[in-house]
């Protein structure tokens, strides 16, 4: 079974930081890209940071660039999105996704279920 497992987030301050991970299972980890995309209430899903299939290339959208950092850990199947200087603009349920290219031109064959941060002023 695929699955795609998002946690860490919770309920921040304003300037602070989290750490989202997400874990997989039931597929080849190695061969996709992974995506990170958040929701935050009313408004469009967006894409904010990933990394692609070689692991050699991240992006980060403008609105996370120097705040956010994608990372990924093959041996435990695992990709991460270190969160810091976090703004109340960054609330949103966030989503990994494992797919192929990159949140602004890509595929993404799995998701995970959403993990909640709210960011508090």
């Amino acid at each position: 079974e695929v699955q795609l497992q998002a946690s860490g987030g919770g309920l921040v301050q304003a300037g602070g930081s989290l750490r989202l991970s997400c874990a997989a299972s039931g597929f080849s980890f190695d061969d996709y890209a992974i995506g990170w995309f958040r929701q935050a209430p009313g408004k469009e899903r967006e894409g904010i940071s990933s990394i692609n299939k070689s692991r050699r290339n991240t992006y980060h959208a403008e609105s996370v660039k120097g705040r956010f950092t994608i990372s990924i850990d093959n041996a435990k199947n695992t990709a991460y999105l270190q969160m810091d200087r976090l703004k109340v603009e960054d609330t949103a349920v966030y989503y990994c996704a494992a797919g192929g290219g990159s949140v602004v031109a890509g595929w993404w064959d799995y998701w995970g279920q959403g993990t909640l941060v709210t960011v508090s002023s």
